[in-house]
Order: C-alpha cells, then structure tokens, then sequence
C-alpha cells in the first residue's frame, strides 16, 4: 500500500479513492475560512480518485455541532471529514469549543468504526487561519488543511476496509 516517495525512510501511501464515498462536514462559523477548507477537501479527494458524486457536504452552525452531523453521516460514508475553524478570543469559549469539537469528533470515529478526520482548524488568529486554507499557494508559506484531511480520509478508508 505505501511507496516510499520521500527518500526519508518514511512511506508515503498510495491514494485510491475510487468507489470511496466521503462526507465531508463543514462549519458555517468562520466560512469565509471553512469555504477555503471545503475547496480545498474537494480538490483533495478529487486528486486522490474520489469521484465528485461520491462526496457529500453538510453544513454545520458552527465546530461544535459538527460531531453529531458526523455521526448520522457514518452511516452510508466510507469516511467523513470535519471542517471549521475556532480563532482564540478574549474569552475561555476557544477552549471549550475546540476542546469539544476535537473530544466529539474522535468519539464518533471511535464508536462507528468509520474514519472521521479532524480538520478543524485551532488558530490564535485570523492570518493562521488563512495560512492554513491556502489556495494556490496564496499565501506562499500557507497549505490547506482540507486538501490534508482529504488525503488522510483516503488513506484511512483503505485501514478500514482491511478489517
């Protein structure tokens, strides 16, 4: 299944996301950085062979109830990838929110069985969270936690289905 690529010693998996349907969950708190991420999880699964009309998009209030729209799509998705984006403020809410969102996205891949990818983003401000849904490279030192969620659901479909 792995190719070393790198030359580090590290394998570097081999995607085939073909026949793979993955969810993807996405928080509308923060969308003008949750769209980024989005675009980005599209791209991502497309490169890995996921076919468009084996992806689904829910949309969420916010981080915190991505958990529970999770859950429910487990049930007909090969993977789910949860999206959003929690910026610190000047109150405890960051710790609580993404605290939860992490605890509860974890659970339900726990209890299900089924990958669900943690691509909520957890930034001290608004230019992290950019850096992190880069799109084509703007800004140049940025990536796109999508597109990484993206390869990480492929990968993790093909664990699974070796059960």
């Amino acid at each position: 299944m792995a190719t070393d690529v790198r030359g580090d010693g590290v394998p570097e998996p081999t995607l085939d996301g073909a026949g793979r349907r993955v969810a993807i969950v996405a928080a509308r708190f923060n969308g003008h950085v949750t769209l980024r991420l989005v675009a980005g999880a599209r791209a991502g699964l497309r490169a890995a062979g996921v076919a468009d009309d084996d992806v689904s998009l829910t949309w969420v209030p916010g981080a915190f109830e991505i958990p529970i729209a999770a859950q429910a799509l487990t049930a007909d998705h090969d993977a789910v990838i949860a999206l959003g984006c929690v910026i610190r403020g000047e109150t405890a809410h960051f710790e609580h929110v993404a605290g939860q969102a992490a605890a509860g996205i974890m659970r339900v891949g726990l209890d299900t069985g089924v990958p669900v990818v943690f691509g909520v983003l957890t930034t001290e401000d608004l230019d992290q969270a950019l850096a992190r849904s880069a799109l084509d490279g703007d800004p140049p030192d940025g990536h796109n936690v999508g597109a990484e969620a993206a390869a990480v659901a492929v990968e993790m479909t093909a664990l699974s289905r070796r059960r």
